[in-house]
């Protein structure tokens, strides 16, 4: 594997006056940012690359005005510097990406980390095309540096579905030059024992070939589960060479199929030694010393709901009506910060983990157990410390005050959503049939949850998007066998404790925003109006009116017309994917699935690390002081470095989900393949979600699981005519759960009753994007 390149370091030497230092500065940065391997950064990484003396910081900027304004530099997204024109070169750099099913075989887009110095490059698309001659040794989801050139377009790619449909400008292509970071450092796979050449055949699609070990752990056997990294692959006409870092065991054995996925997203299984110790030395439980200063609520009713499987208690709430109308909401977040301070052992793993990872038999904790499960879970009936956020709201549900505080709990009520659920079912008179102190919780279950309905009422007139939809959970036994799967609705209960962090989280965005201090932010940016215009195209495929989905109200419009129907889960899916991604960040920038302008993460600081920085910063807030030296509880890091958090914790959290999802749909694979194990003939409904020449996509409806049903597995003689949006019975042909993929058929002599009708009306049409039928309408102008 090509060697990650070391970033160019520079130092800034000592100047005697600041007038003398305009030209030197200029010609620095300039010589700096043309180095290979300088990766494009904002302006206080840049100056802490270059070392910059505080004092010369206005120079610094100043010199970078005049870069950006000759053109030297432009300023992408984020800040993020990059050179506009290097010399004898067009290179850039960002992320390759294959598509589904391609294997590594074929062609690739790329995805330049600055997309404005990709359109200096001529690339007016989102993506710029690579050729499959041209992808290199590069794998999906690595960052690699690309040449741009431009090529002659044949006439017959100006109409190129393909190519419009993913956006890529067929002028324009890339070749990759280098691969300067790996996606998945490490590789899972099944180890082949020979005298002379032992190898190892990758479980990742990306990889096709086998790779040459260098060396073989004494604990391995042949066919065994073992984790490599690669060490050196010059070309895909040669097989790269790896090294042996851990076996994993045999499949098949309970735990290996997770662990498989554990290490090819390098998640840490493990907490170095002196975390555990730094853990081990804190309290166990709250001393009175603690709570001195601490508002207290210990006598005050206060509940927590989470899942019954739950062990970490992040927040506990208390509503409360007010004479006037209204209500107060007391949101209390377990005060993590208390106990992890900035630049401590704990501190520094906890940020490179970024989240706690929640797979489908197991937690990954961001903090070690005495702490995660411990001492700051908010158990019911101990002391806890918490920070608080006291919020008031009229009868309409407008936030009409706040405040913030370290106070202390006892939680008195654990609700599971199960109990809460039922709770919430019950009449008056049913609660005053309850023992008294039940019935007593059971009246603030209520008040709380007319709250939450007057703030969701609100919040969704004010334009957020229902993104909701029903999950599953999959249940294992003691060994790690799926023996059920359980829909998760996300009925009132949820929509309460939803409701209630949404408002807490909200107001203290607002808080910090207010006080223009430095802060993490969670953001959601405004979506590409063009893809939701191409999700108009999809959702219409299923026979669904549509009007400019790029209008809220018609995008809400829209999604209320599909709720609780068979296409609601996929088409939802398909809207997220035309939708940004949300992310952290150090800016601002309103999140638009909430349709809010203030928005951060404050109430889990046990599973991220996002919400912890929250936390301190809203401390230094409320004590109004600077930092003195060495009370490192007060400090909170800069906006410089909130944009490196913001942007490794947006990494951790897109690899947590990835891994989740990973080992979720290999247990729903498994629960599916015994079911037709037991039942070979066993049948299934399912929707179509895309048709194509030669196949047809599927999602099953009860255990969403996606799928294939080729043209030579439908039964011979009078095939059934498939459309999207159609509901089918299908039935397994074949399973491959190493990499995921199911093929199904239809089951012979059910052709026309497998087809059944959906909600609203199906289309055999496939979804056209904006820029084909402007494609199109340009064709019907010209003479046949």
């Amino acid at each position: 594997m090509n060697q990650k390149k070391a970033r160019p370091t520079g130092r800034v030497p000592q100047r005697q006056t600041s007038a003398s230092q305009g030209p030197d500065l200029v010609a620095i940065i300039r010589d700096f940012v043309r180095k290979p391997g300088f990766v494009p950064a904002n302006k206080s990484e840049l100056a802490r690359q270059l070392r910059i003396p505080p004092d010369d910081r206005a120079d610094f900027r100043e010199a970078l005005r005049k870069l950006i304004a000759d053109g030297t530099l432009t300023e992408g997204r984020k800040g993020r510097l990059a050179p506009a024109d290097r010399p004898g070169t067009s290179r850039l750099t960002g992320i390759i990406i294959f598509p589904a099913r391609a294997e590594g075989r074929g062609h690739a887009w790329f995805i330049a980390e600055v997309p404005e110095a990709a359109a200096l490059r001529g690339s007016a698309a989102e993506r710029i095309h690579v050729p499959a001659r041209y992808t290199g040794t590069a794998l999906h989801g690595d960052t690699v540096t690309v040449e741009v050139s431009r090529r002659k377009v044949a006439p017959w790619e100006r109409f190129d579905r393909q190519r419009q449909r993913d956006q890529a400008d067929p002028a324009v292509e890339a070749h990759v030059c280098e691969v300067i970071g790996r996606r998945h450092q490490r590789i899972v796979g099944t180890y082949h024992a020979h005298p002379r050449f032992p190898s190892v055949t990758p479980d990742l699609p990306m990889l096709p070939q086998s790779l040459r070990l260098v060396n073989i752990l004494p604990e391995a056997k042949a066919g065994d589960k073992v984790a490599v990294e690669i060490t050196s692959w010059e070309s895909r006409q040669q097989a790269p060479q790896a090294r042996m870092v851990r076996v994993l065991g045999a499949p098949g054995t309970p735990g290996v199929d997770i662990l498989t996925v554990i290490c090819s997203h390098d998640l840490p299984l493990e907490f170095p030694p002196e975390v555990l110790a730094e853990a081990a030395s804190l309290p166990s439980e709250v001393h009175p010393d603690m709570v001195k200063g601490r508002e207290d609520w210990r006598n005050q009713p206060v509940f927590t709901i989470d899942p019954f499987d739950a062990k970490d208690f992040d927040d506990a709430i208390a509503v409360k009506p007010l004479p006037e109308g209204g209500w107060e909401l007391a949101v209390h977040i377990a005060d993590v910060s208390y106990f992890v301070r900035p630049g401590t052992a704990l501190d520094r793993e906890a940020k490179i983990r970024g989240n706690s990872v929640y797979l489908v038999d197991r937690v990954i904790p961001m903090l070690p157990e005495k702490l995660s499960n411990g001492v700051c879970s908010l158990k019911p009936d101990v002391d806890r410390l918490t920070f608080a956020a006291i919020l008031t709201f009229n009868a309409h549900g407008v936030p009409k005050g706040a405040r913030f505080t370290p106070a202390v709990i006892r939680s008195a009520r654990r609700y599971t959503y199960e109990e809460a659920y039922e709770r919430l079912q019950l009449t008056p008179d049913q609660i005053a049939g309850l023992p008294k102190h039940e019935a007593s919780f059971a009246k603030h279950l209520h008040e709380a949850w007319r709250l939450a309905k007057t703030l969701r009422d609100r919040r969704f007139r004010e334009g957020a998007l229902d993104l909701d939809f029903v999950e599953t959970k999959v249940i294992l036994d003691q060994d790690g066998v799926p023996v059920e799967v359980r829909r998760v609705q996300n009925d009132i209960s949820h929509q309460l404790i939803e409701e209630c962090m949404l408002a807490a989280n909200e107001a203290v965005a607002r808080e910090t925003k207010l006080a223009n201090h430095p802060a993490i932010y969670r953001i959601h940016e405004d979506p590409d109006e063009e893809r939701l215009m191409d999700f108009r195209e999809q959702a219409r495929t299923y026979g669904h009116k549509a009007g400019d989905v790029t209008q809220r109200p018609e995008l809400q419009k829209l999604l209320r017309s599909i709720r609780g129907l068979p296409e609601e889960h996929a088409l939802k899916i398909a809207l997220l994917k035309s939708l940004k991604r949300a992310a952290y960040s150090a800016d601002p920038l309103g999140h638009y699935g909430l349709a809010k302008l203030n928005y951060t993460h404050f109430t889990s600081p046990i599973r991220r690390y996002a919400d912890l920085i929250v936390h301190r910063v809203l401390r230094r807030l409320l004590t109004r002081r600077k930092t003195e030296p060495g009370d490192k509880a007060g400090s909170t890091p800069g906006y410089g470095r909130l944009v490196e958090i913001a942007r490794h914790i947006s990494e951790t959290e897109r690899n947590a989900a990835d891994a989740e999802n990973e080992t979720k749909k290999l247990k729903l694979i498994e629960y599916l393949m015994r079911l037709t194990k037991a039942e070979p003939e066993k049948t299934f409904e399912a929707v179509i979600n895309d048709v194509r020449p030669g196949a047809s996509f599927v999602e099953l409806t009860a255990y969403y699981i996606k799928g294939m049903i080729k043209s030579e597995d439908l039964p011979r003689g009078a095939r059934p005519t498939l459309q999207v949006g159609q509901r089918v019975e299908v039935r397994v042909v074949r399973v491959d759960p190493v990499r995921g993929f199911i093929d199904f058929t239809i089951p012979e002599g059910s052709g026309k009753n497998a087809v059944q009708e959906s909600g609203a009306r199906p289309s055999s049409r496939r979804p056209r994007t904006s820029r084909e039928k402007n494609t199109q309408q340009g064709r019907r102008k010209r003479p046949r």
